[in-house]
């Protein structure tokens, strides 16, 4: 990455008033990752690299490898955001002059305020809540029933909707409760959150912690172990999104350890937080580590044969399967997937969502290993499950990469026009 491709991007973020969060949802990177690329730390792939140019209006050559000039002193001040238009303009500006002339960096870049985040309705619920009355626990029930239903087929945009109405009845009735009641909707609170902090991590939002540490309170305030798996899961997926993987991995292990493998329910859990450590420690490029939790969850999947799934993701062998694939990507050995692909059963995976995922994981596969067709297929495939799944920015950013790629393949200008990856 050039020396000062990440002054370029932070000057011209902050010129249009953009979050780090929202220039991160816009090519499938965290908050924290755009930091890294800015303090030039971190090399975006070249598919996030050009929807991250799309979204600032910057030229593609401008961001392809080698350094860049400077780009102008830029005073950023507290007015309203401009239009579409004004954007243009003012990138124009902006480029214009930090190519001819060069100058520093950004001065007050801090403190310009965040414009709000396109369609992030749950990055605001999350922060200030809708009113809401107490509600009675069978509704309650229902409604956490139904949010889970609508993640299950990879609804999200219905679920962003009602998630947040759905978090203040839960938070009313839990501080109208008490005693055993109180445990209770604790329970359906906590697994609200857990669906929130699911949801944020499918739009690449850093709220997710929010979510996560939420859910984990109110689980642990409920006290029933099955809940406190569940949340002590995604708590791990957003300190592993977070690059603090070891950590991750401890207190997936941890919580794993404390869940009684004899009693079904929550042997199921423990096989999820070993799956999920399990690619925690690949993503650190922990081999020896993450090939010894997946053992271990596939031995313990074996044992619950008759256990559907028991939230977001269940405890089968092909579940096991789908994380396999995903592990040996992060790996970095990609090549070792293929055999657990083909003999994968995607039909035995109950969910659109979970579904999805396992072409995603097989798309990121085939794209690894140069297989472009093989790549395209997956990702129609993505499609076919789940059309909103396929709209999230690292798909985008994949759809992207194949756009460039030297094989020309059939319909998929209209697959990347269709799903966003294509501006």
């Amino acid at each position: 990455m050039g020396e000062n491709l990440g002054a370029l991007i932070r000057s011209v973020r902050c010129y249009l008033r953009l979050s780090q969060t929202q220039l991160g949802q816009a090519c499938g990177y965290s908050a924290s990752a755009i930091s890294r690329i800015e303090r030039n730390k971190m090399c975006p792939n070249p598919g996030a690299l050009r929807l991250m140019a799309d979204r600032l209006g910057i030229p593609h050559e401008r961001l392809r490898g080698g350094s860049v000039p400077d780009v102008m002193q830029v005073a950023t001040v507290a007015v309203s955001r401009p239009s579409d238009e004004e954007d243009a303009v003012r990138r124009r500006k902006l480029l214009t002059g930090a190519l001819a002339a060069g100058a520093t960096a950004v001065v007050g870049a801090e403190t310009a305020p965040a414009a709000a985040s396109p369609g992030g309705g749950l990055d605001d619920a999350l922060f200030r809540l809708p009113p809401a009355e107490p509600m009675p626990l069978p509704r309650l029930a229902e409604g956490a029933a139904k949010a889970l239903a609508a993640f299950r087929a990879a609804r999200y945009s219905d679920l962003e909707r009602t998630l947040p109405g759905l978090l203040a009845a839960a938070e009313a009735s839990r501080d109208a409760a008490s005693g055993r009641a109180r445990e209770q909707v604790c329970g359906v609170l906590a697994r609200s959150y857990v669906v929130a902090a699911e949801l944020a991590a499918k739009q690449h939002s850093d709220v997710g912690w929010v979510a996560a540490d939420r859910a984990l309170s109110a689980a642990r305030a409920g006290g029933a172990p099955v809940p406190i798996g569940e949340a002590t899961r995604v708590l791990a997926i957003t300190m592993r999104r977070s690059g603090r993987w070891s950590s991750a991995v401890r207190l997936l292990s941890r919580e794993a350890s404390e869940l009684d493998i004899e009693q079904d329910r929550t042997g199921a859990v423990r096989t999820t937080l070993l799956l999920t450590a399990a690619y925690s420690a690949a993503t650190g490029g922990d081999r020896g580590t993450a090939l010894a939790l997946l053992e271990e969850a596939e031995e313990h999947a074996s044992r619950l044969p008759g256990v559907p799934g028991l939230f977001t993701v269940e405890a089968s062998q092909a579940q096991v399967g789908v994380y396999r694939i995903g592990v040996f990507n992060a790996l970095g050995t990609p090549d070792e997937g293929v055999k657990v692909v083909t003999g994968l059963d995607f039909t035995s995976l109950p969910t659109a969502e979970r579904r999805a995922r396992a072409w995603t994981d097989t798309a990121r596969m085939w794209h690894a290993l140069g297989d472009g067709r093989q790549t395209f297929a997956a990702l129609r495939r993505v499609e076919q499950e789940a059309p909103q799944e396929v709209r999230r920015p690292a798909l985008r950013a994949l759809t992207s990469d194949l756009m460039y790629g030297p094989v020309r393949l059939q319909g998929l200008r209209e697959f990347a026009a269709r799903t966003g990856a294509l501006a």
